[in-house]
């Protein structure tokens, strides 16, 4: 048995609720995270500008339209209380299939399928799936139903990946989330090895990098009241 399907049984209170949008930031780096969600800190770069436009136009307000067979569903409001997270999904697809859920003022029935827009291109990482895989597990709790895909949509090639939600996946998530509910419980921004990422990181600043490695936050600012 997977940790995932013991959480089933658990339940959250509003107030211990997790951001979706944290995942990512956590899976990429955990003192990133912590900066932005536990110390409310934050810088842009030009990255977190085109990454924020993009996602302005993914989300037209809560709409959506019909295209054929699909509703198209844009910036909709996505919550488990089960796993005590929350947030907003870039966009949903709802499929027409004789087995999915029925949504209440349409005719038939769909099979949802969420779409997480991205900037860049695929990555070396997780971050992106982990994230979707989350927001798809609010959706099933929602519309009480398993989704088996979802896909990422990378602006700068242009392309949709399709992810498959398996176990390994979901239990992921499910560790990670925990990971992160005991980090904001304890109110702890941890240390992380660094690396050619932070270069690309708005919080460099904000961060200092140098205080990750051996020395001791004492001894860096010793250092340079001296060098002053």
């Amino acid at each position: 048995m997977y940790p995932y399907d013991i959480a089933m049984s658990k339940m959250y209170n509003e107030e211990d609720y997790l951001l979706l949008s944290g995942i990512q930031h956590f899976a990429f780096c955990r003192r990133q995270w912590a900066l932005i969600y536990i110390e409310q800190q934050w810088e842009e770069n030009l990255r977190t500008i085109d990454g924020r436009i993009m996602h302005e136009r993914a989300h037209d307000g809560c709409s959506s339209e019909k295209r054929g067979g699909i509703i198209v569903t844009r910036s909709m409001p996505v919550i488990s209380a089960t796993f005590g997270v929350r947030g907003v999904c870039d966009v949903v697809e709802f499929h027409e299939d004789p087995d999915g859920v029925k949504l209440h003022g349409r005719r038939g029935r769909y099979k949802p399928i969420p779409v997480e827009y991205k900037k860049g291109r695929p990555k070396m990482h997780d971050a992106d799936v982990l994230q979707l895989c989350a927001q798809a597990i609010c959706l099933e709790e929602m519309l009480v139903c398993e989704i088996e895909k979802g896909y990422l949509y990378y602006g700068e090639t242009r392309r949709r990946e399709e992810v498959e939600f398996l176990p390994e996946l979901r239990n992921k998530v499910y560790l990670m989330l925990e990971e992160m509910r005991e980090l904001f419980r304890r109110r702890h921004t941890p240390k992380v090895k660094t690396g050619a990422h932070c270069r690309a990181c708005s919080l460099q600043n904000v961060c200092l990098p140098k205080l990750c490695g051996t020395r001791t936050a004492s001894s860096y600012i010793k250092s340079m009241l001296e060098e002053g």
